[in-house]
C-alpha cells in the first residue's frame, strides 16, 4: 500500500530549506523531458551539448539580470557552503601563489559555518585570521573591519548580509567603504586591493541586495533557501578578483570550479531567484507582520524573550526567540508533536546539541545559546500558521521548562 499523506503541518523553518516552488517544479518537469537542457554535458560539440550549452548560457544571464551583476561574474555550484569555500580557500591559495607568506582573513565571528570553518582551516594553508567584536545585536562595527584590515597581507574580508539564525542584517555598504578607505586608492586587482565577499544566502530575495552599489567584490548565493531545489547556488566574483581553484578538475566554470555543469539545475536557481526577487517587497511587507505577531505573542510568556533588539535590522520573515530554564530538544520536540516545523538555529548542526556560536559572540550565557528558537517563514506562511504556533507554545515550554529541571536535578 501506498504511504498515508502526512497530516497538515505548518512549517516555520524556510532559514533552513525552502520548498519548491510550483513554477520551479514544472521547470524542472519540462527541461528533463526535453533535449534542450536536461539530456547533454554542455561541454560537448554536437548539437544536443550546444543545446544544453545555450541553456546553460541564458541561465546565467538570467540569474545575472536578478541579481544586477553581469553574466561572466556568475559561476554556478552545489550550494552556498561549496561557493563560501571557493572564496575563502581561493584568495589564501591566490594569496600564496603571489608570494606573500601568510595570508590574512578578516571575518566576523557569526558567520555560518561554510565561511567560519574554512577560514579557521585555512590556517593549515599557513593563513592568519582575525575574528571582528560584534555588538549585543551581532552586529560588526564598520570601523572595526576596516581597521582589521592589512594592506598587502589581507587576502579577504568576508561578513554575511543578513544572519542565518538569528536575521540580523548587517551594514555591508559601510563595511566594504571602511574597508576600501584603509587601502587607500589601490584598484580592483592591484596588490593594495583587499576583496571583500558577503554571504548573501540568507538576505537574496527578502532584504534588498546590490553588489554593485556596495562596492562587494564577491557574493554567495543559494538556491533552495529560495525555492530552487538542494544543490543549487552561485559564487558571483568579479573578475579582478583572483581565486586559485582547491581542487583539480576541467575547470568549467572560469577555472575556478569544476565538473559537468547541472544545466537543469542552474536554470531552476535562475528562475527561483527572478521569482523571489520580484516579490519581495510585497512579501517583506506581509511577513513582517506576522514576525510581529509571534515576537509580541511569544513575548508575552514568561521566560521568553526576542534574542535582537528593537530597532535592529532584520530579515522580515525571521522571528528568533531565547528562553529561560529550557530545554530547547525537548521545546522542539513538543513543538514537533503538535504539528509546528521549527528549528532551534543553523541547520547545518542538526543532531548536535551545542550552544549557538552566533549568541555566544552577541555575549549571551551559555544557558540562554542552548535555548533558542528560529522561527523563519516564507511565501507559503499564513497568519493561521503562526497563530498554531502561539498555541502551542505555552503547552511545549512547560515540557521543555520540566525536562529542564529534571536534566538539572539528575
Amino acid at each position: 500500500m501506498p504511504p498515508s499523506e502526512p497530516a497538515a503541518r505548518s512549517y516555520l523553518d524556510h532559514a533552513a530549506c525552502a520548498p519548491v516552488r510550483p513554477e520551479v517544479a514544472a521547470q524542472i518537469t519540462r527541461d528533463l523531458a526535453r533535449a534542450t537542457a536536461g539530456r547533454a554535458n554542455p561541454a560537448a560539440l554536437h548539437a544536443s551539448g550546444r543545446r544544453a550549452g545555450a541553456a546553460l548560457c541564458e541561465a546565467r544571464a538570467r540569474l545575472a539580470a536578478a541579481l544586477g551583476v553581469d553574466p561572466h561574474e556568475v559561476l554556478f555550484t552545489s550550494g552556498g557552503t561549496e561557493a563560501d569555500g571557493l572564496v575563502v580557500v581561493g584568495r589564501v591559495l591566490a594569496a600564496r601563489a603571489a608570494g606573500v607568506e601568510r595570508p590574512h582573513l578578516v571575518v566576523s565571528p557569526v558567520e555560518h559555518p561554510a565561511v567560519l570553518d574554512s577560514a579557521r582551516r585555512a590556517r593549515a594553508l599557513g593563513a592568519d585570521l582575525t575574528l571582528l567584536d560584534v555588538d549585543a545585536a551581532g552586529r560588526v562595527a564598520p570601523g572595526d573591519a576596516g581597521r582589521a584590515v592589512e594592506p598587502g597581507r589581507t587576502a579577504l574580508v568576508s561578513v554575511m548580509t543578513a544572519n542565518n539564525e538569528t536575521g540580523l542584517v548587517q551594514d555591508v555598504a559601510g563595511l566594504v567603504a571602511a574597508v576600501r578607505g584603509r587601502t587607500g586608492p589601490a584598484r580592483p586587482g592591484d596588490p593594495g586591493w583587499v576583496p571583500v565577499h558577503s554571504d548573501a544566502v540568507a538576505a537574496v530575495g527578502r532584504v534588498d541586495v546590490d553588489m554593485g552599489r556596495w562596492g562587494l567584490d564577491a557574493m554567495t548565493v543559494s538556491g533552495h533557501k529560495l525555492g530552487a531545489p538542494v544543490g543549487t547556488g552561485a559564487l558571483v566574483v568579479r573578475r579582478e578578483v583572483a581565486l586559485t581553484a582547491p581542487t583539480g578538475g576541467g575547470g568549467q566554470e572560469r577555472g575556478i570550479r569544476s565538473g559537468t555543469q547541472d544545466v537543469v539545475g542552474a536554470r531552476a536557481l535562475a528562475l527561483a531567484v527572478e521569482l523571489a526577487v520580484a516579490e519581495r517587497e510585497a512579501q517583506a511587507v506581509r511577513l513582517e507582520a506576522l514576525r510581529r505577531r509571534i515576537l509580541a505573542g511569544a513575548t508575552a510568556l514568561p521566560g521568553v524573550h526576542a534574542t535582537l533588539p528593537e530597532g535592529a535590522s532584520h530579515l522580515p520573515g525571521t522571528a528568533h526567540l531565547w528562553f529561560e530554564d529550557v530545554d530547547a530538544q525537548a521545546l522542539l520536540m513538543a513543538l514537533d508533536l503538535a504539528g509546528i516545523d521549527a528549528s532551534a538555529g543553523s541547520a547545518c548542526h542538526a543532531g548536535v546539541s551545542r550552544p549557538s556560536g552566533v549568541l555566544l559572540a552577541m555575549g549571551f550565557a551559555e544557558s540562554a545559546a542552548r535555548s533558542t528558537l528560529r522561527c523563519s517563514m516564507g511565501r507559503e506562511t499564513t497568519a493561521a500558521d503562526v497563530e498554531r504556533l502561539l498555541s502551542a507554545l505555552p503547552g511545549a515550554l512547560e515540557t521543555a521548562r520540566r525536562a529542564a529541571r529534571a536534566a538539572g536535578a539528575g
